[in-house]
């Protein structure tokens, strides 16, 4: 019995060996898996590397062909617009048979597009939406805005329009030139452009036998453009004598006044120009409700720039004054503007007319330009403030230009003052283009070369 306590012990002892043993093992092959799970781990860390590294490049790869093909489409949206863009223009040009053949070919020519830029997406879609609309703007009334450019014809709505007013300016000499007479009165006013224009693009495009674009110009419609302009403005003549009692101072010889009354016998020369306003030629057309609507928007003052750029090629700003002036044209006698200034009667009026277009612009009360009657304190306002150029300088619309005549008319020979002035409308090609007050009792539109000798110089206001 004593033994079997040691026998016990020593087999515990020999158990507990034997459960160190197994212990040390599994800790063992613990440790080997968890090295073989670290390998692993390793392993499938780098195969995950390697597959992203090559995921991002095939992603850039096929970002790289998406941006190319994006390119491609934009290229092609591109050149779909500049082909749908000549279209348009040239369904604007051969627009002969009125507006709907215009939209029609326009909506032909955008089916046709349709097909080869559906890869262009909404860019080309936005562009043919803008295309088609400036289309139909084009081939409404409203493309008399455009009618400022050459469409390949050689003719502009400038050009024609200063051929017309040559052709106003044409009559009035000739009615003066082949009457005789001894003193010359001439009153009225001709019909500003932009109601002339207003008129011709509302009947022109909505004649119901033959209905034109009128953003181009060509020899039949500057045919048409005249009709309507002599049919809104008529000059009429006559002449009257009368013969008065005047008397009249002689020297005999000896130094002596002798009076003594004479019959005089003067011929006048009576020279009137009317016309009709937009309202009268609407009326005497028989424009239709719709003719009429348009005939309002295209004359709103909102289309006011428009038709600045349309006729003149200029804008507002420092060529502001030169579209106020240029809406005078055709004006005889000054009446409007020496009354404007304050005389009872005619006076000679080209400085009360550079004062007339001043104050329409605001200038007057801006202290810009100075409100006179005369061209020798008018141009010695612009000396006085440093803003003065002699004849040799090259101007810029909207400078007022003074001259010193030679011996012409009453003002005497050169003698270093002012004798007229009118505005720079235009520099081109080495010469000025004027428009003047009082040029043969007319406003007039004039050309003399940079430094001609009788530019007296120029006032160059701070516009």
């Amino acid at each position: 019995m004593a033994k079997r306590p040691a026998q016990a012990m020593r087999q515990t002892a020999k158990a507990t060996a034997k459960g160190a043993k197994t212990t040390v093992k599994s800790a063992q092959r613990t440790v080997k898996t968890a090295q073989r799970t670290a390998k692993g781990t390793v392993k499938t860390a780098q195969r995950t590397s390697k597959t992203a590294i090559k995921t991002a490049d095939h992603t850039a790869k096929a970002a790289q062909k998406t941006a190319q093909a994006t390119a491609k489409a934009a290229k092609m949206t591109a050149h779909a617009a500049r082909v749908t863009a000549k279209t348009a223009a040239a369904t604007a040009k051969a627009a002969a048979k009125g507006v709907s053949a215009t939209v029609k070919a326009m909506i032909a020519s955008v089916k046709a597009l349709v097909a080869a830029i559906a890869a262009g997406g909404w860019v080309a879609i936005l562009a043919i939406v803008i295309i088609c609309l400036i289309g139909l703007i084009v081939g409404s009334c409203f493309g008399i805005f455009f009618s400022g450019e050459d469409s390949g014809t050689g003719q502009t709505m400038p050009t024609v329009v200063r051929e017309i007013n040559q052709e106003y300016e044409g009559k009035l000499d000739e009615i003066k030139n082949g009457t005789a007479h001894d003193t010359l009165e001439m009153s009225g006013s001709r019909a500003v452009w932009p109601e002339v224009l207003a008129i011709y693009a509302v009947k022109t495009t909505t004649d119901p036998d033959n209905p034109q674009e009128v953003a181009t110009m060509d020899d039949s419609k500057k045919e048409l453009l005249k009709e309507i302009f002599w049919a809104m403005n008529e000059i009429s003549h006559r002449t009257e004598t009368a013969t008065t009692t005047q008397t009249v101072e002689t020297d005999d010889g000896a130094g002596n006044i002798i009076e003594e009354e004479v019959e005089v016998t003067t011929t006048t020369l009576y020279i009137t120009v009317t016309h009709k306003t937009a309202d009268e030629m609407a009326d005497a057309y028989n424009f239709t409700a719709d003719q009429r609507a348009q005939l309002a928007e295209l004359l709103a003052e909102e289309s006011r720039s428009m038709w600045s750029s349309a006729l003149y090629g200029i804008g507002v700003g420092d060529g502001e004054i030169v579209v106020v002036a240029l809406s005078q044209l055709g004006n005889v006698g000054g009446q409007p503007y020496w009354s404007w200034y304050g005389f009872n009667s005619r006076v000679e009026w080209c400085a009360c007319f550079v004062s007339w277009c001043a104050n329409e612009c605001g200038y007057l009360d801006a202290g810009v330009i100075p409100k006179t009657a005369g061209c020798i304190s008018g141009s010695n306002w612009f000396k006085d403030r440093g803003l003065w150029q002699d004849n040799s300088y090259e101007p810029r619309p909207g400078d007022i230009i003074y001259f010193d005549w030679n011996n012409k008319g009453s003002s005497g020979p050169q003698d270093g003052l002012a004798d007229h002035v009118g505005i720079v409308e235009k520099v081109e090609n080495g010469m000025v283009y004027t428009v003047e007050g009082n040029s043969g009792d007319s406003c007039r539109e004039n050309r003399y070369a940079i430094g001609h000798y009788e530019i007296y110089g120029y006032g160059t206001p701070a516009y």
